[in-house]
């Protein structure tokens, strides 16, 4: 039960982000020449880590584009069957096996009513990648233990791409390149992520928060957790958490807390303090150096989600080690979840 197969994986991110960096122009090409001429507005399909990646790129698309962006339902196309026009609209269509039949058919379905559907996969030879206008490929080679690791921090990076396809573009998307060397030396830090395993270990829920764009790295550090650690770990924006869920915080609950700096920076520090009063059990994952899981200093605020979500790993990580689980196989879970 040492999760070697995860660690290994993850080790592999800086090269597979890198080669993304490198083709990010190529691909931005690609997208603008099937963007519909009149963009009404971009819908993201995906579940589980994807489905994280997609919150990811619903946020940067929106600032991107200056068009809605949002997240479909699946089972309004797969059991409702609702006749929705999608005329006007890019979607984008996540999964790392392209096999998840749910989103193969949603995407399928929304190609037929109109859409321009791009899909991000680590198969470019999948079943969804056949129901799709462009085929964007993660190129992250074969993903063997079971929690996705490497495949989804490629999602992310392919979404920011996407979004500075778009629009007047993203701002900070340039520094996609500086992401491999970050991601890198928070690999190479693993034993603070360890130590806060093992303060935790104890415990049985786990609050992860942010706001704005880091929130899809909550998310997913929460599902990671869930998936590696069997703790119930639940991924929330700041926002939520002060609308009424703050009053089930205490010394009970550890908080893990994420931020990229502003304009989200104020929101955090307001939350600590109140984590402080609480006495509740957090930490933090910041670019400022004495945070408890701190990231390299001078990135733009997008890229830091991409960071912070290989911060999440290696807590899942250490987290299911130290209760004597095995991260590589987490128990009643596959590779591929056949949801329809």
């Amino acid at each position: 039960m040492t999760g070697e197969l995860m660690a290994r994986e993850m080790d592999e991110q800086p090269e597979v982000l890198g080669r993304i960096a490198a083709s990010a122009p190529e691909i931005c090409d690609r997208v603008r020449a099937i963007v519909p001429e009149t963009l009404d507005g971009i819908a993201f399909v995906g579940r589980g880590s994807s489905d994280n990646a997609a919150m990811l790129g619903r946020y940067a698309s929106e600032l991107a584009a200056h068009r809605p962006a949002g997240l479909t339902a699946p089972s309004l196309h797969t059991r409702y069957h609702s006749p929705v026009d999608y005329h006007g609209y890019l979607v984008i269509g996540l999964s790392q096996s392209g096999a998840t039949p749910e989103v193969v058919a949603t995407c399928e379905r929304l190609r037929a009513s109109g859409a321009v559907v791009v899909v991000i996969t680590n198969d470019d030879s999948s079943a969804l990648a056949g129901v799709s206008d462009l085929v964007l490929s993660t190129d992250a080679g074969v993903e063997l233990a079971v929690p996705a690791t490497k495949t989804v921090t490629a999602e992310m990076a392919l979404v920011l791409v996407v979004a500075g396809a778009l629009g007047d573009g993203l701002p900070g998307v340039t520094e996609l390149a500086r992401v491999p060397g970050a991601v890198a030396a928070v690999l190479a830090d693993d034993d603070r992520p360890a130590a806060l395993a093992h303060a935790w270990v104890g415990y049985e829920r786990l609050l992860v928060t942010a706001r704005g764009l880091a929130y899809a790295a909550a998310l997913e550090t929460a599902l990671k957790v869930k998936e590696t650690a069997r703790i119930f770990a639940e991924g929330m924006s700041i926002a939520d958490l002060m609308h009424g869920p703050i009053a089930s915080v205490g010394a009970g609950l550890p908080v893990l807390h994420i931020d990229g700096g502003d304009p989200i920076a104020s929101d955090g520090r307001q939350l600590v303090e109140r984590l402080q009063a609480l006495e509740a059990p957090f930490a933090t994952c910041t670019p400022h150096p004495d945070s408890t899981l701190p990231m390299p200093g001078g990135l733009a605020e997008v890229m830091y989600t991409i960071v912070a979500t290989v911060r999440g790993q290696q807590l899942a990580r250490h987290l299911s080690l130290a209760r004597g689980l095995d991260p590589d196989r987490p128990s009643g879970l596959t590779k591929v979840t056949p949801t329809n």
